[in-house]
């Protein structure tokens, strides 16, 4: 026979479930107010920028956002920061503008993969195309690469991407007249002071540790002239996504005078589902604590927000248009 139950044994059982349930939650971290929300930051290689830069980034993030916290991960850089983040292993890349653009066209690197949904929070600073070589290699001009070892950059890497579409511009085929190598700006300093290497591509801020460690030691060191040589061709391919910039001579010792480059932007993504707070948090965190990031890194100190807002490739994230919009820098 069934028993019958009253209502209020009913809201007696009912209430020691939502107990129970409450106590299991706060055990295992359930409580809101005390989850953490962990964020990865894909960077690049030591010896560039992107990682001192996404360290301190991620230092700013934990101190800022209370109940964030972030970590700076080392990678190959841009094309593979943005494979990452296409497969939801990261939350953040920091990534050059012309792997962006092929990223969000699905082409390049990324045809078999398919269109990269990145959003842009901030343009942070731009890349200076570094071809870096030493006294006593016979190498003044870009012609004469040929028949010499030289790096191209990390696979997966923006600076490859560069280095090869230079190397073309110039008039050279990368597979046939160098004898390309594929190492990290820290190897190819490496390669260069044991003689395994001619000269290397490093598409970098200003400066970069390692090739001022290179300046440094190895005395004369040469960063070659390519702007005049092949920026025309490369904006005729690729329109606004490269620039003219100046090395100056102060940037590293050695150099007898200022260095025409190519120059192209550097941009911080996220996920396109992504938080519309929590990007518009992330945004506000780069300009709130922009000494701390400045003392850490100079090219830090070059983002402002007239800059942020200009000439990226990929759609901003609805957040971070909120915050621009506040702040009075967001017109279109």
């Amino acid at each position: 026979m069934a028993r019958h139950v009253g209502p209020w044994r009913h809201s007696l059982a009912i209430r020691a479930v939502l107990v129970l349930a409450a106590a299991v939650a706060a055990a295992c971290g359930g409580d809101a107010s005390r989850r953490t929300t962990r964020l990865s930051i894909a960077t690049g290689n030591t010896g560039g920028v992107y990682y001192p830069y996404g360290g301190g980034y991620a230092k700013a993030i934990g101190d800022s956002l209370p109940g964030v916290d972030a970590t700076a991960e080392v990678t190959n850089a841009s094309v593979d920061n943005l494979k990452l983040l296409h497969g939801r292993r990261v939350d953040m890349a920091f990534v050059l503008a012309d792997s962006l653009d092929d990223a969000i066209r699905g082409r390049g690197a990324f045809e078999s993969l398919g269109q990269v949904e990145a959003r842009t929070l901030a343009v942070l600073y731009d890349n200076y195309t570094h071809i870096v070589t030493i006294a006593g290699r016979g190498i003044t001009r870009l012609g004469d690469l040929r028949g010499k070892v030289v790096s191209t950059g990390s696979p997966g890497s923006g600076t490859e991407v560069m280095a090869l579409r230079i190397l073309r511009a110039a008039g050279l085929d990368p597979d046939r007249d160098v004898r390309r190598q594929s190492l990290s700006v820290n190897a190819s300093v490496d390669a260069i002071k044991d003689g395994k290497l001619d000269a290397f591509v490093w598409s970098g801020g200003l400066p970069t540790g390692s090739v001022l460690d290179l300046a440094s030691t190895m005395g004369v060191t040469t960063i070659l002239v390519a702007n005049d040589e092949v920026l025309p061709a490369l904006q005729s391919s690729y329109g606004s996504l490269y620039s003219r910039l100046v090395v100056p001579a102060a940037a590293y010792p050695g150099l007898s005078s200022d260095v025409p480059v190519v120059g192209v932007g550097n941009v911080l993504v996220a996920n396109a589902s992504m938080d519309e707070q929590l990007a518009y948090d992330l945004t506000r965190v780069l300009f709130d604590r922009h000494a701390d990031l400045a003392a850490i890194h100079p090219e830090a100190a070059t983002l402002t927000l007239a800059t942020a807002v200009k000439d990226s490739p990929a759609p901003f994230h609805p957040g971070a248009i909120r915050f621009y919009k506040e702040r009075g820098v967001w017109t279109r």
